[in-house]
């Protein structure tokens, strides 16, 4: 229980961040929606939706899996944004970036952890942090990845792919619980890039 607690409360903080890096570079590039709503905030509560945040993670621990999932998305109005079309990638792109900038810093502080179960909190957290960035920028709507993909797309054709949206959490639990694509790929790559970061190889 005590280790379910730990992780859920991680796993709330990193999305936090992660959804504040999109509201913040939204905000930057000319859309204050996120500012003007009260989700420019580092606050979980503000950003938690009840199954992406909580009860998919729990579900997926108590299966044995690591957990991902999704806050409510900070809103963005792309069209005030100053270059929709260059703006969108920036955008996109924040969270991950916020989250492999945690990774980062926790990795280092892991190093100067003062007992063994503080240091496998921090490893649990920079897991949790390489995580949500690799599975976000997966190009499937509405990850992350997606809207990198929308920025690059000539117009027409950028179109047609966000039409997937509708469908896109319908492919994602395809891809994870019927390909195994999260087990498979996702989290040995994450392990990996998780231990390069802690050993200090990247």
């Amino acid at each position: 229980m005590t280790y379910l607690i730990i992780s859920i409360t991680i796993f709330a903080f990193s999305v936090a961040i992660h959804e504040y890096a999109h509201g913040w570079v939204a905000n930057r590039r000319g859309d204050n929606t996120a500012k003007f709503l009260g989700r420019l905030t580092l606050n979980p509560l503000a950003h938690i939706d009840v199954f992406g945040t909580i009860v998919l993670p729990i579900t997926l621990l108590l299966m044995n899996l690591p957990p991902v999932g999704y806050a409510k998305p900070v809103p963005v109005n792309f069209s005030n944004l100053r270059n929709p079309k260059k703006d969108i990638i920036w955008v996109g792109i924040a969270g991950p970036i916020a989250n492999i900038i945690m990774a980062v810093i926790l990795s280092t502080l892991i190093k100067l952890s003062p007992s063994d179960t503080l240091a496998k909190i921090i490893y649990l957290a920079v897991f949790y942090n390489v995580l949500l960035a690799i599975f976000n920028l997966v190009p499937i709507p509405p990850l992350d990845g997606s809207r990198v993909i929308i920025g690059i797309l000539p117009y027409r054709y950028s179109v047609q792919y966000a039409k997937i949206e509708k469908y896109g959490m319908f492919i994602i639990i395809f891809l994870i619980y019927i390909l195994g694509f999260l087990h498979k790929i996702i989290i040995p790559l994450v392990k990996y890039i998780t231990n390069m970061l802690i050993m200090g190889g990247l």
